[in-house]
């Protein structure tokens, strides 16, 4: 029982990070109601920056506090990220109002690969490190309950707590502010919007703006563990099952699948691996991701679409 237990847990935490990612999809699906192939870029975009500010910051300026020099250094990589948004709308979005979604969908397609050229011509294209002092060490709870305990991530632990807060501060901005409103308004009709006096570009700096402070955090806790590194965007694919799952427009949903995702991919991986063969946490999320396409293509809280003629 126990072990099942630190499987259980293991996959709910792994189901958190993937959140994080997945959170960035529905924003600005939310906002658009374009799929942003770019929020991978945005999530290295992020950590790159965020790295590189903390290893320059010393350098520059003598600070040695690390908790003051990663502060420096989380608000100027948030400066850069609500500098990304603003070009990408005065350059990018701006000129594609109105066009059909798969413009659009294009559209982010190359906006990932300016990211990935920029930060490499920027930041560097090594390895780096962030040390934002998440503790590493292994943490042995209920020890009364199980023999010898069951061992928890503490990592993990903040980073659950982490995406955890952030669901519930944008699914209260996205139901209880008029900027919220205006977001889900323009994703429902561009031209209805700007009809009733919704002012379409600044709603969309707002949104990219939101999730670039969405990729920034996730940059944080994944270039923590794994290193900030390019394969960092590739961590996006693993996020595309999270969001087919809960659904493309629901906040909430992005954390349920993500839950969904982490424990299946873990059980599956522990319990079933040893008899076909191991390497089903691999493909465990895109299968499932295909069979909820089949039989509800909305996700778990997508919003059912039906037109009439």
């Amino acid at each position: 029982m126990g072990f099942f237990l630190e499987t259980l847990i293991g996959g709910l935490m792994a189901g958190m990070l993937y959140s994080l990612v997945a959170l960035g999809f529905v924003l600005i699906y939310k906002a658009s109601g374009v799929f942003n192939f770019a929020q991978g870029a945005m999530v290295l975009f992020a950590a790159l920056a965020m790295a590189r500010f903390a290893e320059w910051i010393p350098l520059y300026t003598g600070i040695q506090s690390l908790i003051a020099a990663n502060l420096i250094a989380f608000v100027l990589a948030a400066g850069v990220m609500f500098l990304v948004a603003w070009v990408i709308e005065y350059l990018v979005l701006r000129h594609l109002v109105n066009q059909e979604g798969t413009t659009l969908l294009m559209a982010t397609l190359g906006i990932t690969y300016f990211l990935d050229g920029v930060g490499q011509s920027i930041f560097g294209s090594d390895i780096y490190k962030i040390d934002i002092g998440m503790p590493k060490e292994p943490l042995m709870v209920l020890q009364n309950a199980f023999e010898g305990g069951l061992m928890v991530n503490q990592e993990d632990m903040v980073a659950a707590a982490i995406a955890a807060f952030l669901v519930a501060a944008l699914s209260l901005f996205f139901q209880k502010t008029t900027t919220g409103r205006a977001l889900r308004a323009v994703a429902d009709d561009h031209q209805a919007a700007q009809s009733i006096g919704i002012p379409l570009n600044r709603i969309w700096v707002i949104v990219w703006c939101v999730a670039g402070i969405v990729a920034l955090v996730a940059g944080m806790i994944w270039g923590s563990k794994l290193g900030v590194q390019f394969s960092l965007s590739s961590i996006a694919l693993r996020a595309l099952p999270v969001v087919i799952l809960g659904g493309l427009t629901s906040v909430p949903g992005a954390i349920i699948g993500g839950l969904i995702i982490g424990v299946g991919e873990k059980l599956s991986e522990v319990f079933l691996g040893p008899y076909v063969g191991g390497g089903i946490e691999i493909w465990f999320a895109y299968v499932l991701a295909l069979g909820f396409l089949l039989v509800r293509p909305q996700g778990l809280f997508g919003e059912k679409i039906i037109d009439r003629v």
